[in-house]
């Protein structure tokens, strides 16, 4: 059941993504994994539906939303932390992550 929530690479960009601070789906698309806007909508919606991240409008017209991990998001920062130190060990040529987001504590 959890990889069903979390086994999708997109899935997991995303809530590395969040927890670095973006939170619109223009700030998801720059993203150096260039995730197609399809994907990213379907992606987004299933995190909503699971309870990973919770949507808000910041704009009517058009309207457009921001998106926000939940508490059930923001748990998963230590696994999201693990792949990433075992990825820049392990994986030639993986994204580097930053500091800021290995030494990020759950609130």
């Amino acid at each position: 059941m959890t990889l069903d929530i979390v086994g999708d690479r997109w899935t997991l960009v995303i809530l590395r993504d969040l927890h670095l601070g973006k939170r619109r789906f223009s700030q998801f698309l720059d993203s150096p994994e260039r995730i197609a806007t399809n994907v990213l909508s379907d992606r987004l919606a299933q995190m909503e539906r699971e309870g990973l991240v919770a949507k808000s409008l910041y704009q009517d017209r058009p309207k457009r939303y921001e998106y926000r991990l939940s508490e059930k998001g923001e748990a998963l920062l230590p696994v999201l932390q693990a792949m990433s130190r075992w990825a820049n060990r392990f994986v030639p040529d993986s994204w580097t992550t930053p500091p800021e987001f290995l030494n990020r504590k759950t609130p």
